[in-house]
């Protein structure tokens, strides 16, 4: 077997792999938002990391859509030695390398900001969907109380939110599980929000993070430069 021909058939294997675990995580998004309160009894509620603040169904759909656009442009393209495919395949990973590194620089220098950015979309949801949607609702609880947080930011996320209209009360995470949470007692007990919490999870796992990240973006170096080499060497058939 030449060099061009393994080259190749590891570019489809490799491809292919990220196709089906496209596929899966699709499957699982779309799973998610159906029917998020089976898929939390059966696997229980996330509470290690910032999936638990954000809507994790949508998430897992647009990662499992781009790996499924990914892996059939590198296995058919390879497959089919197109040039214009392995061209899309090379820009397709390119351009999420670069937002990647766009990404950790903001993650780095910019933590204020995105915690602003967060703040932005998160207290809305909590203010609109904390005692109404029981799967948020049953998330958030988890996260507040694992985490041992109340919030994105503090009690005072949840000012004139639905939760506090209706039962004229704050979450019991926020006065250390004491009910009736009242604003006296909330501002007493301090509880930090969970962003603050998850950052500082993040930083002490942060070694192990860098080494995730930085493995994932060998791969993509690697599938980029092997596409180029497929590519170039068609030009030589």
């Amino acid at each position: 077997m030449g060099c061009f021909t393994f080259i190749k058939v590891m570019m489809i294997l490799f491809n292919l792999a990220i196709f089906l675990g496209g596929g899966t995580l699709l499957g699982v998004g779309i799973w998610v938002k159906v029917d998020g309160e089976s898929f939390l009894k059966i696997f229980g509620a996330l509470s290690s990391s910032v999936l638990q603040v954000v809507n994790v169904s949508y998430l897992l759909i647009v990662i499992g859509a781009i790996l499924l656009v990914i892996g059939f442009l590198g296995c058919y393209g390879a497959q089919k030695e197109s040039k214009c495919l392995l061209m899309m395949f090379f820009s397709v990973v390119l351009i999420i390398f670069i937002a990647e590194v766009a990404a950790a620089v903001v993650a780095l220098v910019f933590t204020g900001l995105a915690e602003t950015l967060l703040t932005g979309l998160v207290t809305p949801l909590l203010k609109e969907r904390y005692g109404v949607n029981d799967t948020f609702t049953h998330i958030w609880n988890a996260t507040m109380e694992e985490v041992h947080c109340c919030g994105l930011n503090n009690y005072t996320d949840f000012n004139n939110s639905y939760f506090y209209k209706t039962y004229n009360s704050y979450p019991r995470q926020c006065c250390d599980m004491l009910e009736p949470c009242n604003e006296m007692l909330a501002a007493e007990k301090d509880i930090e929000g969970c962003f603050k919490q998850i950052l500082e999870e993040i930083k002490t796992n942060a070694g192990v993070a860098g080494g995730v990240a930085a493995g994932i973006a060998a791969l993509e170096i690697a599938a980029m430069a092997v596409s180029m080499y497929l590519y170039c060497r068609l030009d030589e058939k």
